[in-house]
């Protein structure tokens, strides 16, 4: 079998992405026949249409990556790949629409507006924000309403730091999604397998010093991380009936991971879905396996073996 390990592209997330296919193209490679990591760029087709390769594992963090398009391309070459299909990625990518999709089966999320760059101007930036703060008091949360790795976001405890986060936010996409900030246990759950057979793995609990933004996830030392999470049986059971919940209503495939905020009410407050976790030295899907006791290159194996026998997408 020939897996080839897609990572690179040119998102904002470019090293992120390298550095979690250089982790799986090593955990593979004892275990496949020829296992190759591939860039995004104008040798990928011709590599996929006349280089021998069986399976794809993309691994490209950012737009092109889970916004649904490689994807796409990779259905319209024919061949399998590991993760989730182009219009669920699609889906789970626009945070908006996700939330809405979530809170139709039942499943909560903080209260939220979305809204554009060019509103602001249209309107005046200040009216705006005086609306944003009598909506939801503060704090809230600015992000992009499409992104990842928590690029362009930024807690807002006073009214005066507002304008300066929105202007963060669109550094990195023209519509800023501003939502209700919610106070508890802050839990990524990660999910192996599709349907019926998904499981959830024990829960990572993130404390952090200060946001935990892109130089905090990335970068040891700001974040400590509980694997499993310091959770009561009943917060576990919440946490993984969610992430399970999540995994299947958006219909995702293979590996996920859930990112939520248990709450003194004892709900469970999903704040982010992710259709290409990342796999680097602190990422959480790898933390998540070891407090399972599973071994990474046998679960990373696995999940390249049932691609493969599962075939390429087929048109519907």
């Amino acid at each position: 079998m020939h897996a080839m390990i897609l990572a690179g592209g040119l998102s904002h997330e470019r090293d992120v992405s390298i550095r979690s296919g250089r982790r799986v193209h090593d955990a593979l490679r004892g275990s496949l026949d020829r296992v190759s990591l591939q860039d995004v760029d104008t040798e990928l087709i011709p590599s996929l249409r006349f280089g021998g390769v069986d399976v794809v594992w993309p691994l490209l963090h950012g737009a092109s990556g889970e916004d649904g398009s490689l994807q796409a391309l990779l259905e319209l070459v024919g061949v399998p790949y590991v993760g989730t299909t182009s219009k669920s990625a699609r889906v789970a990518w626009n945070k908006a629409v996700a939330k809405a999709v979530l809170g139709r089966s039942g499943i909560s999320t903080p209260d939220y507006v979305t809204l554009p760059q060019s509103l602001f101007r249209e309107v005046g930036a200040e009216h705006v924000l005086d609306l944003i703060v009598a909506r939801f008091e503060l704090p809230v949360v600015v992000k992009p309403a499409r992104g990842g790795s928590a690029l362009g976001i930024s807690v807002v405890h006073k009214r005066e730091d507002l304008a300066r986060a929105m202007v963060h936010c669109f550094a990195y996409g023209d519509t800023a999604l501003v939502e209700r900030a919610v106070e508890g246990i802050e839990v990524a759950m990660s999910v192996l397998g599709t349907g019926d057979d998904a499981r959830a793995l024990p829960g990572v609990e993130v404390v952090v010093d200060g946001e935990y933004d892109y130089d905090a996830r990335y970068n040891p030392g700001r974040c400590e991380y509980f694997a499993p999470a310091r959770l009561t049986d009943e917060q576990s059971r919440i946490a993984s009936e969610t992430a399970l919940l999540v995994h299947r209503t958006m219909d995702l495939r293979d590996v996920s991971r859930v990112d939520m905020i248990l709450d003194s009410e004892g709900r469970a407050q999903v704040i982010d879905i992710n259709v290409a976790p990342g796999m680097t030295e602190t990422s959480l899907l790898p933390q998540a396996a070891e407090a399972a006791g599973l071994d990474l290159p046998t679960v990373y194996r696995e999940l390249v073996e049932t691609a493969a026998a599962r075939g390429p997408v087929t048109a519907t």
